[in-house]
């Protein structure tokens, strides 16, 4: 399990299905989120495949976390956790 890590104050969306993520603690990072969209099943990932569907991306109020407009969202202890390269246990 990680730990509870600062949450999600700005997000914006990169060529090749990457976020540039800023974070609460004044930090950012960059986030692949390729592994999800282009694997063979990408699930509910799969309108994400379309650039202007992933460029949607925003930081939901409530959860400070990102978000698209069809509630989708990814965990933002992992994307903390990726954006600062920091291991990430049963991975």
């Amino acid at each position: 399990m990680l730990p509870i890590y600062p949450r999600i104050t700005s997000v914006s969306a990169l060529p090749q299905y990457r976020l540039d993520i800023g974070f609460a603690d004044g930090t950012r990072g960059v986030v692949d989120c390729s592994h999800l969209i282009l694997r063979p099943d990408p699930g509910v990932f799969a309108s994400l495949r379309d650039p202007a569907e992933f460029a949607k991306v925003y930081v939901n109020p409530e959860s400070r976390t990102v978000t698209w407009p069809n509630e989708l969202d990814l965990d933002p202890d992992v994307l903390y956790a990726r954006a600062h390269s920091i291991p990430i246990p049963d991975e």
